[in-house]
């Protein structure tokens, strides 16, 4: 790992602002450099040289002059819980894996996405692969909707769709994260990419918030819809289990 070059007192004033453009972001999920600006006060000269400098080292992400908390940052900032967090998770989603022959993921919320942590791959011969440290969108995966309806809708999200099945319009989403909470579990019927299903449950951590979503994907072919109902308790006890190797202790919403 390269040493940083800044010394002295400038360049522990630059570290402050460029910590202070990180947790802006973080607020706001996206930006320009207008709101940016308006939000840490920095000019917007300031502002673009501290963001190139952090996008150069993946803390930040910049698409088309929009942008964003990086990967870089995401793994900085969840090292220990991320840990904590697949050692509790990972005895669960292999047992679910090995018991249902499906793939089981594990994700977290990075922003407007999803972020996946992990994933145990099923025992089929056409299985569904997702690499961890990929990104989906909250609105159209089951473990999306479940960080969506425990964690709450965040300014600035875009319902895109992506299928004929996605849920594009607030209402119609709102209306599903309700589902959501009542039953315990999302599900994703093909709304991220037709001919697949995924069945999402909440892991909660030590305090009872939703640190985390666990889901159980498979071809639509193999997961119709009644099935993915029937095995939903299954993926909803291996989460609460995750849940309990967290330190949760609360019952389960």
């Amino acid at each position: 790992m390269p040493r940083p070059r800044a010394k002295g007192a400038a360049g522990v004033r630059t570290l402050e602002r460029g910590l202070w453009v990180l947790e802006a972001l973080a607020e706001l999920g996206e930006g320009g450099l207008g709101p940016l600006s308006r939000r840490t006060g920095l000019a917007k000269s300031t502002l673009y040289r501290l963001l190139q400098a952090l996008a150069q080292r993946g803390f930040v992400e910049e698409e088309r002059g929009v942008y964003r908390v990086g990967p870089r940052a995401f793994a900085v900032g969840q090292a220990y819980p991320k840990r904590s967090l697949l050692r509790a998770a990972r005895p669960e989603m292999e047992a679910l894996a090995g018991e249902l022959g499906e793939s089981v993921n594990l994700a977290v919320r990075a922003g407007l996405e999803a972020l996946y942590l992990d994933q145990v791959e099923g025992t089929r011969l056409v299985r569904l692969f997702t690499a961890p440290g990929s990104r989906a969108p909250l609105h159209a995966t089951g473990v999306g909707k479940v960080l969506l309806a425990f964690g709450g809708v965040p300014e600035g999200l875009r319902l895109e769709p992506y299928t004929p099945k996605t849920l594009t319009r607030l209402e119609a989403l709102l209306a599903e994260l309700e589902r959501v909470r009542t039953r315990g579990y999302a599900l994703d019927d093909e709304e991220r990419e037709a001919g697949v299903r995924c069945v999402a449950a909440p892991v909660f951590g030590p305090s009872g918030e939703v640190v985390a979503a666990l889901s159980l994907s498979a071809p639509a072919g193999r997961l119709p819809l009644e099935r993915a109902h029937a095995l939903a308790p299954r993926v909803v006890e291996a989460a609460r289990r995750a849940s309990l190797r967290l330190g949760f202790t609360g019952p389960v919403q």
